[in-house]
């Protein structure tokens, strides 16, 4: 059972990682880059398959938390650290990679499930009452921490006064903390499949409480080395969107990118098997867990260091971000979905991605 649960790449894979990891500090040079690239889409693939592991052993929705709540700490780590040693050079990196995160789950990722799951079964239904409820969440946190400071008064600019920034910070974990429970405790059922029973059968036995702790801590060691593989290139990746001569949010962009591609992964997998309710649940659960933690993590980093943080977003992308939450919250507003609405997603994400490199 452990050599099916855990294949030799998903276990060599971060081997390799950590040895790719350290030999970074002496050999510089961009050949090498390639190579830390290719270690860090090794790592991501192994995490999804550990997660994945883990979700299988402690079931719906607990497993898509796991997973929305440890690549949250990939993204706040990589933010924070890039914080830190860049300085106010940094001010709007929270603000840019939290956008780009909930703009890349909102139409790539739901937009590439539903368009997956609607070409292969045509018609795909799930539990709407979570999904409205994660919605609501997430377009309450996304308006009070990326829009509203556009029209504050204490402070010019896209920037929260130090007591507004404490206060919404709170307010973020409050709303967050109360959806976990409602996930978790109090109405789980709304996360669960409308054939919650059914859908039990297609899964193989589950994991061994041996396999899945060792999954765990393998899951853990896999997003460690992403995140250093990830701050070794940031610093590449910025100077190549700077001698591209791309506006700087497409840093934001491309780490958002990479630290979705887990969960992109096992959203896609999931929707392909036709377990739409658990793709959604990892889709929304990530944007959630995104912004509902990292602007407070980064706020409580500001406020401790004194760094500047700009977290007002401007015209063009509060036009996207209020057509994407109306747009989403149109698609799955009936619990059935098809390929149109994943068409219409992805034609969201192609508008953003393209009017961030071309604004």
């Amino acid at each position: 059972m452990t050599q099916t649960l855990w294949p030799r790449w998903t276990l060599v894979a971060p081997l390799l990682g950590a040895v790719i990891a350290v030999a970074s500090v002496f050999v510089p040079g961009l050949w090498f880059a390639v190579v830390m690239a290719a270690a860090l889409i090794a790592g991501v693939l192994a995490a999804v398959h550990h997660a994945e592991v883990v979700a299988h052993r402690v079931g719906e929705p607990y497993g898509t938390l796991v997973l929305a709540i440890a690549i949250t700490v990939i993204e706040l780590a990589l933010i924070v650290s890039l914080m830190i040693s860049g300085g106010a050079a940094t001010a709007a990196l929270a603000r840019d990679t939290v956008f780009a995160t909930i703009m890349l789950i909102l139409n790539g990722m739901v937009g590439l499930c539903l368009l997956a799951g609607g070409s292969r079964f045509g018609e795909q239904r799930f539990a709407q009452y979570g999904v409205s409820a994660s919605l609501a969440t997430l377009a309450t946190i996304a308006v009070l921490t990326l829009v509203l400071p556009n029209y504050t008064l204490t402070t010019p600019g896209p920037m929260y006064s130090s007591s507004q920034l404490a206060f919404v910070a709170a307010v973020s974990l409050v709303l967050y903390g109360t959806f976990v429970l409602v996930q978790t405790v109090r109405h789980r059922d709304y996360f669960l499949p409308p054939g919650a029973a059914a859908d039990a059968e297609v899964h193989a036995e589950k994991p061994t409480l041996k396999v899945a702790l060792g999954s765990g801590a393998l899951l853990m060691v896999c997003l460690i080395l992403v995140v250093v593989l990830a701050k070794s290139l940031a610093p590449l990746v910025e100077n190549a969107v700077a001698a591209a001569g791309a506006p700087q949010a497409l840093v934001g962009v491309i780490i958002a990118a990479v630290v979705l591609l887990p969960e992109g992964l096992a959203a896609f997998r999931a929707a392909r098997a036709d377990r739409l309710q658990t793709s959604l649940n990892l889709a929304l659960g990530s944007a959630l867990a995104s912004i509902g933690l990292t602007i407070p993590a980064v706020a409580v980093v500001s406020l401790a260091s004194g760094l500047t943080l700009s977290l007002g977003i401007d015209a063009k992308s509060t036009v996207l971000l209020m057509l994407s939450l109306l747009v989403t919250t149109l698609s799955l507003g009936t619990g059935r979905t098809t390929v149109l609405q994943g068409v219409v997603h992805l034609v969201l994400l192609a508008v953003y991605v393209f009017t961030t490199i071309v604004p």
